[in-house]
């Protein structure tokens, strides 16, 4: 009984700790991102709702498998992680299909075997099976209700996530303004791109992007006066009408530079901006193999 309920306190410790760490991710991104400015309330709440939803799911499902497991006298605690840790339908089916049959008792010395068994394979006493023992074994789908609750919330899921891809798809509760003073967000997808941001200078390199795909990175401003934004950009693949735009926008301040086909680094006076954070933009419009590097100083 003691070994059974250490089990247990290992399982929600478990499903604690993951959860836990889903909300931390959640919180973390909240920081990095300034939040979610630039969306409407009901998206993050959607997305929301997908993670825990799914969650849901995969607890319901490691719960029914820990008490299954139980029955057959397997591991229950590895399977309900398996579980846990791969998307539940797959975690559970995994276990479904190899999952042992359900043993008893030997009377003689309470080794488990099959319900089948003529003998004890550890004692060798004689199993006196009757009929029903041996054809009736109970099929019946046990704690059902963890069953329900995972198709519950399985369908919750579903409804977030389709409630999710068709607010972002119809594109009136996004930010996609390059001239906006809150957060861009992007429908569209960026290839082959590696982007980081060190010591002020931020560098970017990728292969393709959606039309009108836009990659931000905040700076900070020291002296307006005198500083200025410096840009060594270079498109090696300009088709026809391919352009790429460079944006600094401060509050009501945008400005923009078509920066496409640079013969030199560009150098940008900030006299019309003020000290402080500044959004620095690129808008990709169908140029490709493209190399940045922008930093103020």
């Amino acid at each position: 009984m003691k070994h059974t309920k250490n089990r247990k306190r290992l399982l929600y410790i478990t499903v604690g700790a993951v959860f836990l760490l889903v909300f931390l991710r959640f919180g973390l991104f909240f920081l990095k991102s300034e939040g979610f400015s630039g969306l409407s309330v009901g998206i993050p709440l959607l997305l929301l709702g997908v993670v825990i939803f799914a969650l849901c799911t995969s607890g319901f499902l490691a719960a029914w498998v820990y008490e299954d497991c139980g029955k057959r006298g397997d591991d229950p605690i590895l399977w309900a992680i398996v579980v846990l840790v791969a998307t539940p339908l797959i975690g559970w089916m995994i276990y479904v299909l190899r999952r042992p049959e359900i043993k008893r008792d030997c009377p003689a010395c309470g080794h488990q075997i099959s319900l089948r068994a003529k003998y004890c394979e550890e004692c060798g006493t004689h199993m006196e099976n009757k009929e029903d023992d041996t054809i009736m074994v109970k099929q019946e789908t046990h704690h059902l209700k963890w069953i329900i609750g995972g198709v519950i919330s399985m369908a919750l899921m579903l409804v977030c996530l389709t409630g999710f891809i068709v607010t972002a798809a119809a594109g009136n509760n996004i930010n996609t303004n390059a001239a906006s003073n809150e957060r861009v967000w992007n429908t569209g997808v960026i290839g082959m791109t590696t982007s980081s941001f060190i010591d002020g200078v931020w560098k970017l390199k990728f292969g393709s992007a959606s039309e009108g795909f836009i990659k931000e990175q905040n700076m900070k401003i020291q002296d307006a006066d005198t500083q200025m934004l410096h840009a060594d950009i270079s498109c090696k693949t300009v088709p026809d009408g391919a352009t790429l735009v460079l944006w600094l926008v401060q509050g009501d301040t945008a400005r923009s530079v078509d920066v496409t086909d640079l013969s030199e680094p560009l150098e940008y006076p900030l006299d019309e901006f003020e000290n402080g954070k500044i959004h620095v933009r690129l808008q990709i419009n169908g140029v490709k193999d493209t190399s940045s590097e922008i930093y103020i100083q």
